[in-house]
């Protein structure tokens, strides 16, 4: 299966080499599989179709990480209108465009192989539209108690900014959107330390990835079939793989096919959560706080009572 495209590394902006780092070296023990659980079609939004793991009564709150979607939609479906709180999402287009704008003023559209790291902090509204058929990733990463209310935020990414790299020897690309790999760092910030990797491996290809060993991880399969961690588990198509706590890297190995998947991982925050709907604070006063805000229109929520996007209400 040919998913990847010829690379010229030295052609590829913003590309940084960093020197070998002692968390960039392969450890002893490896990560092994922990779980599988595949993401199955549901509707949600306006008419949107997504394929959810983190988030399901299987995988709920895999700390720090509180939901991933492969969503699918196309006009005149969406996501219209709506408000977050206490957590970061983050946007990774595979194909298609969407617009989005927020009661700040800011707007603009993402495409392929584009990236948007929205943190709402205190408070954000806004509406996520899309322009043609669009397929993507949505995860969203929890925020601690101390940044939870902090001022929100964005971070984007076209695909040609998002640094890449091959490990040596092997038939792949790795796109570095958060964190780093085989010495290149991505220029994404986050407030919660998090690993966000996009692989696409050839088949026959075997290497290793280094994960920092306090970081809790998984994998989103999204084409293809690999075999993975100490146990050589198989992962296929919409299948999100848990990793053992334990451990400084995962094995990565394709045979008669290629694969195409994320590897997620960030440090635990080990606080309470407490979620009702696009809300996530740590206790339940939190949540009914905000609650308060939102229909008030105070702490963060000022312009959501009067706020309507243009891109969400054209109908």
């Amino acid at each position: 299966m040919g998913i990847i495209p010829s690379v010229d590394q030295s052609a590829i902006p913003n590309m940084v080499y960093l020197p070998m780092d002692p968390t960039d070296t392969l450890m002893a023990a490896q990560r092994y599989v922990t779980s599988q659980v595949e993401a199955i079609a549901q509707s949600e939004g306006d008419g949107a179709t997504v394929r959810r793991s983190i988030g399901t009564s299987e995988l709920e709150n895999f700390d720090p990480f509180l939901m991933l979607d492969e969503f699918m939609v196309e006009p005149p479906a969406g996501f219209p209108d709506h408000p977050h709180r206490g957590f970061e999402t983050v946007t990774y287009m595979l194909e298609g465009i969407v617009a989005h704008e927020d009661f700040a003023g800011h707007k603009g559209e993402i495409g392929p192989g584009d990236l948007q790291w929205m943190t709402a902090g205190r408070g954000i509204v806004h509406a996520e539209m899309p322009q043609t058929k669009c397929r993507g990733l949505q995860l969203w990463v929890n925020l601690s108690a101390t940044e939870k209310m902090c001022e929100p935020r964005y971070q984007e990414l076209l695909d040609k900014e998002i640094p890449r790299v091959s490990p040596p020897g092997v038939d792949a690309v790795i796109k570095v959107i958060a964190g780093h790999s085989f010495g290149v760092s991505s220029p994404v910030v986050t407030k919660t330390p998090t690993m966000y990797l996009d692989f696409k491996v050839e088949k026959n290809s075997k290497f290793e990835q280094v994960i920092p060993e306090s970081y809790q991880g998984f994998l989103y399969i999204l084409e293809g079939e690999g075999y993975f961690g100490s146990k050589n588990t198989l992962g296929k198509a919409h299948h999100t793989l848990t990793l053992s706590e334990e451990g400084g890297s995962v094995s990565i190995e394709t045979k008669d096919s290629g694969v195409h998947f994320v590897l997620v991982a960030g440090e635990p925050i080990k606080e309470p959560v407490v979620q009702y709907g696009p809300f996530v604070m740590n206790h339940s006063s939190d949540i009914q706080r905000t609650f308060i805000d939102y229909r008030m229109g105070m702490n963060g929520f000022e312009r959501a009572r009067t706020w309507r996007s243009e891109i969400g209400n054209r109908r």
